[in-house]
């Protein structure tokens, strides 16, 4: 016997509009209320049996079937055999002409009634798939716009949290501290925020917010600089004390654009909503150079810099400023020189004339120090090279020798003899560095690390990092903490850790 199921257009009608409110696939529906369907039938016609059923996407018609696998006997399926979803090849022959073994074939079944009870049954299966279907949909499209600033209203808040109502799609959270310092907010309140994570859960998507991170004041300048939005500017670095001070750094390879003018806007038109949204942030605008010296000096500001020096080497720079512009370049608390090198990603130091020159006598005694014991010479040949510009051990063993000899009363001699005493003192401190390592259990691979200095390496080895692995597995924070913020910037802290990751781990810095 076969049963036919009448057509039903309203049905259809009624999954379209439920698919288009919820905003998921019809196909999700679709599915739901067959798997309601099913429920219903197996409660009618046993729970033992293997009952699907389906739904024509084109008329909207019911089928419902009892599903059999085809056997050989129920001996061939030993204990696995269930009478109630196998049938033999002879049993098959009811419901199929020729079945053949491992074949399904199908008993289709009258579409069972809606009481009460069903109704309600159906209803609870299609409203738990279809919110878990909403769920996914809304953690796909959120966790896309991972780093996008979105507005809400405040909902609620909760020991100094705040959760806010996203377009009534879903739920943001704030953690206290990742609200800017000094600002209230209240349950109503229109704010915006930047979506720094999304994760799944069962309750729904997490959507975690922040407004105190350097991204969301990028996008807010993208949102009221068209020039930003459009990328005839860049942003090229932003560093932030919330609340407080920031320095944004731009570029524009249009040279008849003022690229920190244009950021502005005339009277602060376009950065005045900016420092609104930032509870009163000040923000400096620095023009972004490709020199070093050039981006440090004019990320420095409003302080006037004297003279800078700049040492690549150690990504450091020694700031020389009048007396009357210390503290300025400083900062209260050091804040401008610590924005200054967040964004530059330079270690920054901000000293006088009289400093400086002080800071200069120091290291020429050093310098002389050192070349005296590392050379075996007198100090009259160690304040030669000095003048010379020569600033280390390394640099006198592989320079060119003709350099050396060009000196005011060296030789050839004496340029071979030099050289030969720097590398027999540098080969000297090179394994005097390994056996130290070596006694504190640390691996070749990171005493072999030459993206960052011998002393700093061994700091790590004292701190328990002993091997590269060990190194990449830090974080920039991590690693900060380590060796304190006055021997690594966070900035350059993510380049090594990166470089690390690189060689530890095969992870290039374009997958990172």
């Amino acid at each position: 016997m076969s049963f036919v199921s009448i057509p039903r257009q309203d049905l259809l009608e009624s999954i379209k509009s439920l698919a288009t409110e919820k905003n998921i696939s019809q196909e999700i529906v679709f599915e739901s209320l067959e798997a309601a369907v099913a429920k219903i039938a197996k409660h009618k016609y046993g729970e033992e049996f293997n009952i699907v059923a389906n739904i024509d996407r084109h008329n909207g018609a019911i089928y419902v079937k009892r599903l059999f696998e085809v056997i050989e006997t129920p001996e061939s399926k030993g204990d696995e055999y269930d009478p109630n979803t196998m049938l033999t090849v002879q049993q098959a022959k009811k419901y199929s002409e020729n079945p053949q073994i491992g074949d399904v074939v199908e008993d289709q079944l009258p579409e069972p009634e809606f009481g009460r009870m069903a109704f309600q049954t159906a209803r609870q299966i299609m409203t738990g798939r279809v919110r878990d279907a909403e769920k996914g949909t809304q953690y796909e499209e959120f966790k896309d716009n991972v780093g996008d600033i979105i507005s809400g209203v405040v909902k609620r808040i909760e020991f100094g949290n705040v959760f806010v109502d996203i377009n009534g799609k879903a739920e943001g959270y704030i953690k206290s501290s990742e609200l800017i310092p000094g600002e209230r907010l209240g349950v109503g309140d229109r704010v915006r925020a930047l979506i720094m994570d999304v994760e799944r859960s069962n309750a729904g998507p997490q959507i975690f917010l922040t407004r105190t991170h350097p991204l969301f004041m990028e996008k807010l300048f993208v949102q009221e600089v068209p020039e930003i939005y459009e990328g005839i500017i860049k942003i090229k670095s932003v560093a932030r004390a919330p609340g407080s001070h920031a320095k944004i750094a731009v570029e524009t390879q249009d040279p008849s654009i003022d690229a920190v003018g244009m950021t502005v806007g005339i009277k602060g038109t376009r950065i005045q909503p900016v420092i609104n949204e930032c509870h009163g942030e000040k923000i400096d605008v620095i023009l972004y150079s490709e020199d070093p010296a050039v981006f440090i000096v004019n990320a420095i500001q409003p302080a006037k810099v004297a003279k800078i020096i700049v040492d690549e080497d150690t990504r450091t720079a020694s700031v020389v400023v009048n007396e009357d512009q210390q503290s300025l370049a400083i900062g209260r608390r050091g804040q401008n020189v610590r924005l200054a090198s967040q964004l530059t990603g330079w270690n920054i130091d901000v000293m006088n004339e009289t400093e400086e020159q002080e800071r200069r006598a120091k290291e020429f005694k050093e310098k002389t120090e050192l070349f005296i014991g590392a050379l075996d010479i007198d100090e009259m040949i160690a304040h030669l090279l000095i003048t010379e510009g020569f600033r280390t051990v390394e640099e006198i063993a592989f320079v060119d020798a003709k350099e050396l000899e060009t000196i005011e009363g060296f030789n050839a001699d004496l340029a071979s003899e030099l050289q030969k005493r720097a590398k027999d003192y540098l080969q000297k401190q090179e394994q005097d560095y390994k056996d130290n390592g070596h006694k504190m259990g640390m691996s070749d691979d990171l005493l072999g690390f030459d993206f960052i200095k011998r002393p700093v390496i061994m700091q790590l080895g004292n701190a328990g990092i002993k091997s590269l692995s060990d190194l990449a597995d830090l974080s920039a924070d991590e690693l900060v903490e380590i060796l304190g913020e006055d021997t690594m910037s966070e900035r350059l802290a993510g380049r090594v850790i990166m470089k690390a990751r690189e060689l530890a781990y095969g992870i290039s810095n374009t997958e990172e």
